[in-house]
């Protein structure tokens, strides 16, 4: 991903955003050029200049701004950290990232000067991790080489039983198939591959091993368990919609390997715009 400008937003221009300047600032080079901005702008946040201090990163220069000062034409990669709010609206020709980054403040909450800190600490570490994949994207070297396939390989103790599991679920029969295995090529199928940080914690099937197969609404999702608890297929987690982290309609079955497959389908900006105050999963 290549850009020599990037604008962090958010409404107040106080904390999130503020962070991720510093952070920014301190991450990359010189040649890109880093700013900050806010819809209703106020002052940085005490707490956000104590986290960021944690860290060895001062903000003593940085205030608050408004992004109807900021000169469209001047910003190449713009990134919102709204979650609960209304992100501010920015103009111009700029690619756009969302990080949805809960407001660390939680004026609403009543907490102890410690418990509001740790919630900074945690926005800021949050911030950091993101904007150190996109370093990392900025220095992804040429492959060389143009991908025409991706192949997935899953071990099964009982290959006729997940062979009919898959026909079921690509709606499609093998191409191939041996004593040893079976083969399903469709061209129909985009894929998405996921990488978990290995954060320390024991790796099972719901954290790292599991497929997702992608549908278009809600309404595919449901039919699809319907489907699979006709076919006697293992529902693991009924349909429900999800908000946090990627907000989603989904539906976790097992394969007779014991792996988890995920089906489901991206909320649109109507069934976005309900999500609850608690953003709680909700059963479909």
């Amino acid at each position: 991903m290549e850009f020599r400008s990037i604008l962090f937003l958010c409404v107040a221009n106080s904390a999130r955003s503020q962070m991720a300047e510093g952070l920014a600032r301190a991450l990359f080079n010189k040649d890109i050029t880093v700013a900050s901005a806010g819809s209703a702008p106020t002052r940085v946040n005490p707490f956000a200049i104590r986290a960021m201090a944690e860290v060895g990163i001062s903000l003593d220069s940085q205030h608050s701004k408004s992004v109807q000062d900021v000169d469209p034409a001047s910003v190449d990669l713009v990134v919102t950290l709204c979650a609960e709010e209304v992100c501010p609206l920015f103009l111009g020709e700029a690619k756009r990232l969302h990080w949805p980054i809960p407001d660390p403040d939680r004026s609403s909450e009543d907490l102890s000067e410690e418990e509001r800190m740790e919630s900074f600490r945690i926005a800021r570490d949050r911030i950091q991790k993101r904007l150190q994949v996109l370093q990392a994207m900025g220095e992804v070297p040429p492959s060389g080489a143009e991908p025409r396939e991706f192949h997935l390989s899953l071990r099964t103790p009982d290959l006729a039983a997940t062979t009919r599991f898959y026909s079921w679920l690509f709606a499609l029969e093998p191409s191939y198939w041996t004593d040893r295995f079976a083969v399903f090529d469709d061209a129909r199928l985009r894929q998405r591959v996921v990488f978990l940080v290995d954060d320390g914690q024991e790796l099972h099937h719901d954290t790292l091993y599991h497929l997702g197969i992608g549908v278009s609404t809600k309404a595919d999702v449901l039919t699809c368990q319907a489907s699979a608890i006709q076919a006697g297929i293992p529902v693991v987690k009924p349909a429900r919609t999800t908000w946090r982290n990627m907000p989603l309609h989904e539906l976790w079955l097992q394969d007779p390997g014991g792996n988890l497959v995920e089906i489901y389908a991206m909320l649109t900006p109507e069934e976005l715009a309900l999500m609850p105050e608690d953003q709680e999963p909700v059963v479909l």
